[in-house]
This record gives structure tokens, C-alpha cells and sequence, in this order.
């Protein structure tokens, strides 16, 4: 009688559990500037382990169309499939549009912005070919 009940009990809990709805997350899909153009990226809907590796640098005060700028893409040699080790972008002067690692980089040489590793915000985003 209690193998009985222990098989009921079980099946009806598997019925409850693939009865439930899938919860599955689906992809983002976004834009960020590489070398001067506009490339897509992939938002996979899950966490990477940290650190990144490929810098990826976020204009926090930037003009209105500023995007993410990418310092790698598929084909570099250094590019590991969008990995990016985050780093925050602060203009100290009047803001311009950047759109690529060498703009940020003349940037910061220059004063015009002062940019921050930020590990704890690192995050996986392939760009798309």
C-alpha cells in the first residue's frame, strides 16, 4: 500500500513540474559602435563568469546618440567572443561623439574624460559578423 502511495504521490508531483510554463529567457538584441561603424550584438540571457576580457567602454554623460564602444570584434585576433571587461567613460569637458577604443583612448590623453574599470558590471555580448 505505501509503494502504491509513494508512485501516485511521485507522478503527481512530475505531472505539477512539466505542467508548469517554460520559463525559459529569450535573447537581447542591441547596437554599439566598433571602429567607427555600427555593429549588432546578441544579449545572451545568461551570466558569464567574470573578469571579462575584451574592454568595452560605456559613455555615462555622453551626447544622445552615444552607444557602447567595442574595443574588439569577431575576426581580431584578441576578440573572445564578447566577453567584455567593462570600463565607465566620464567626460570632464563638453561632450562628443565617440565611436571607437582610439576615440575614448584620445580622449582620456587629451583630459576630456576620465575613464574606470568597473569588474562587477563585466558582461557577455557577442557582436554579430
Amino acid at each position: 500500500m505505501k509503494k502504491k502511495l509513494f508512485i501516485g504521490m511521485l507522478a503527481a508531483v512530475t505531472i505539477a513540474i512539466f505542467s508548469l510554463p517554460a520559463t525559459a529567457q529569450t535573447p537581447g538584441f542591441g547596437k554599439l559602435y566598433y571602429e567607427g561603424e555600427i555593429v549588432r550584438t546578441v544579449v545572451p540571457p545568461a551570466s558569464m563568469p567574470k573578469p571579462g576580457r575584451d574592454d568595452f567602454y560605456v559613455v555615462m554623460n555622453g551626447v544622445e546618440d552615444q552607444l557602447g564602444i567595442a574595443a574588439v570584434a569577431p575576426g581580431d585576433k584578441d576578440y573572445h567572443g564578447g566577453k567584455w571587461a567593462f570600463h565607465s567613460v566620464m567626460w570632464t569637458e563638453a561632450p562628443y561623439l565617440l565611436k571607437s577604443e582610439q576615440d575614448v583612448l584620445d580622449a582620456a590623453d587629451n583630459g576630456f574624460v576620465i575613464i574606470t574599470r568597473v569588474p562587477q558590471n563585466d558582461f557577455k555580448c557577442p557582436i554579430q559578423p
